[in-house]
Order: structure tokens, then C-alpha cells, then sequence
């Protein structure tokens, strides 16, 4: 592994960290806010953001590449996540967990059919399946599965449509444009897609609403932070790495979760998610050696 391997590799890593302790400034801000008004500010903000770290013009050459970056915007700044919420509201956080979990398992099977540089190895399906198994354990230890159709196929697509999005990326990447500019054009297109959606809510938040102390830290660190920064290193990591070893660290949400609740909601912990967040980091691991197996 190559210095720049290592850095994509912590950068991942990183990215994920903070995507996993998203859910609890989500989870205060839902008190007085809903989740597509959460959905559009974030991204305002992380526009915005964008555009004062790097005030250039992104120029694009052709047609081809703008669809690539509509469909960037599209599937993962607005489909995915609109999916996720619209999911979490018919469905259990634990069905939903462990199904958005198989987006590296969809992302592998889409790169094997289109991005042909990108093999499949027999590791990276143990390693699936180990993290999978690990993943099911912390989801459901001490609740039973229910199955909840409508919520579980929207986060089914969900799933699927992110592994769409690590594609569109990987391609984007290879056009040799400044991650910063390439990623501040998905979330042009992506928040001009959610636009619709706002409109035919209740969407009536002001200033005043969002700048309270008790919610602007949240918004801030879902805007600047997981939306601009992360989706920044995150589209780097798949440029270095590649959409299908990138995205096996998506294992990680499900631990970096119970990490934070343990530490910061006080949960509990007991032997079950103990076993299941060894066996995920493991399937990790097993799957990132994917590309030194036979």
C-alpha cells in the first residue's frame, strides 16, 4: 500500500467517523424541525461552504459530463437521503440500518457490470458477509424483527441508489476536475431536486428558527461538516480508492453509532453488540485485502 492508498484509506475513515455521530444533532434537530427542512438547509449551508473555500468556476467541457454531475446531485445528495427519511418514518431504525449496510454489496455487483477495472474478489463477499452478521447482531440485540414492506423497500433503494451515486463519482473523478468544484456542482443539482419536494411540504423555517443557540452548533456540523467536508474527503477516497473499497467503511456506521451512544447517551453495552461490532470491524478488514487475494 502506497502512501496515497493510506491517506485515501484514513480519509475513509474519517468521513465515516463523522457521517456516524450525524444522527444525534439529526436526531435533536427533529424536535422542531422535519427531516427535509433538515435535508435542504444542511445542504444550503455545505454550498455555501464550499464556495468560500474554493470561490473558482468549475468549467465544464460537454453535455456527457453534466449528466454525470445531475446525476450525482440526484441520487446522492437528494434520492439517498430523502429515501432514508422518508424510510425511517415506516419502518424500524434497525431494519433500516442493516439494509442501507448492504450499499457496498450493490456498489460491488454495479462496478463488476460497469466500472470493469474494479474486480470482484471472493474476500470481499466473507468480508460481507462477516460485517453483515455483525451488523444484524447490534441492530436487532434485544428486538425482534418485524417487517415493515413499504419503509423496507424505500431503504432498499436507498441503498441502491448510492451505489448509483459511488459510481457517478468514480467517473467524475477520472475527468481530472478539483474535488471541491466537482462536489459543489452535485450539490447545486441535488438541492434543485429536493426544491419540489420542499415545496409540497410544510417547509416554513426562518432565520431565527435555525440560528437559536440550541440548534445552530447541529446545523453547522451537518452543514459545514458532514455535507461539505465529508462529502469532499468522501468523493476523494473513491477517486484513490475506488467506489467499491470505499465503500465497504460504510460497515463502520453501525459501530461508530454505538460507540457515540455508549459514550455520549450512556446506552448500555452487552456481549451480543460486543461480538457484533468485533465482527464487523473483521469484516472490514477482510474485505478491504480484496485486492491481494487469487
Amino acid at each position: 500500500m502506497d502512501k496515497k492508498q493510506l491517506t485515501g484509506h484514513l480519509i475513509a475513515l474519517v468521513t465515516i467517523v463523522i457521517w456516524g455521530i450525524t444522527f444525534i444533532s439529526t436526531k435533536i434537530l427533529l424536535v422542531d424541525f422535519s427531516p427535509v427542512e433538515i435535508l435542504f438547509i444542511r445542504f444550503i449551508m455545505g454550498f455555501i461552504g464550499l464556495c468560500f473555500i474554493y470561490p473558482h468556476r468549475l468549467k465544464i467541457k460537454n453535455r456527457k459530463e453534466e449528466l454525470l454531475f445531475i446525476g450525482a446531485g440526484l441520487t446522492g445528495i437528494c434520492l439517498y437521503y430523502l429515501l432514508e427519511n422518508f424510510a425511517l418514518t415506516m419502518t424500524s431504525a434497525s431494519n433500516a440500518g442493516v439494509i442501507v449496510s448492504v450499499a457496498p454489496f450493490f456498489t460491488a455487483i454495479l462496478s463488476y457490470f460497469f466500472l470493469k477495472e474494479e474486480k470482484l474478489k471472493k474476500s470481499f463477499f466473507i468480508g460481507f458477509l462477516v460485517s453483515m452478521i455483525g451488523i444484524i447482531m447490534m441492530s436487532y440485540e434485544g428486538s425482534q424483527l418485524e417487517l415493515n414492506p413499504m419503509g423496507d423497500f424505500l431503504a432498499f433503494l436507498s441503498a441502491v441508489v448510492w451505489a448509483i451515486y459511488s459510481l457517478i463519482t468514480k467517473k467524475i473523478s477520472q475527468l481530472g476536475y478539483p474535488t471541491i468544484l466537482t462536489t459543489r456542482r452535485a450539490f447545486v443539482y441535488g438541492i434543485l431536486f429536493m426544491i419540489p419536494f420542499v415545496m409540497m411540504t410544510d417547509f416554513n423555517v426562518s432565520l431565527s428558527q435555525i440560528f437559536q443557540m440550541k440548534y445552530i452548533f447541529h446545523f453547522l456540523f451537518l452543514g459545514f461538516g458532514a455535507s461539505a467536508l465529508c462529502f469532499v474527503t468522501w468523493n476523494y477516497a473513491i477517486k484513490v480508492l475506488g467506489a467499491v473499497q470505499s465503500s465497504v467503511y460504510i460497515y463502520l456506521v453501525s459501530v461508530i453509532t454505538v460507540i457515540v451512544s455508549v459514550i455520549f447517551l450512556n446506552e448500555p453495552i452487552n456481549w451480543i453488540i460486543g461480538i457484533g461490532t468485533l465482527l464487523t470491524v473483521v469484516g472490514l478488514v477482510i474485505s478491504e485485502y480484496q485486492k491481494n487475494d487469487n
